[in-house]
């Protein structure tokens, strides 16, 4: 099994409970095609870098996914998300086998750093 980021950027002007049903359509969808969600965030409404058709913000959702390579469901779930009026943007990346442990090993946001590695040379 692959594992995979699906990103989409939904309209601004959704609801919360809007949003939240546009992702489970999408999570069922990729059910559907043989895929597993690993892990789902959603980072609510943020701030866009620059405007996409004339909108400031929008719902930012990442999925990180398991699905067999040979058995690929994303063409049928990108063609949704491109014909889907509510989406502005998406991005599909696989993630390599290196990115995922170096990911596994960094520490989370919050917490202290995992001291070892190198050792610090003294300044005497």
């Amino acid at each position: 099994m692959a594992r995979y980021e699906l990103v989409f950027l939904a309209d601004p002007r959704l609801s919360d409970e809007e949003a939240v049903a546009l992702t489970d359509d999408f999570k069922a969808l990729l059910a559907e095609g043989g895929a597993e969600v690993a892990k789902e965030e959603s980072w609510g409404k943020r701030r866009l870098a620059y405007p996409i058709q004339k909108l400031n913000e929008a719902y930012y959702v990442i999925l990180t996914l398991e699905a067999d390579p040979a058995n690929n469901p994303f063409p049928v779930v990108e063609q949704r998300l491109r014909q889907h009026d509510k989406i502005l943007r998406y991005l599909t990346v696989r993630l390599d086998q290196g990115r995922l442990r170096h990911r596994e090993r960094m520490p989370q946001i919050g917490q202290a750093p995992v001291k070892g590695g190198k050792k610090e040379a003294n300044a005497s």
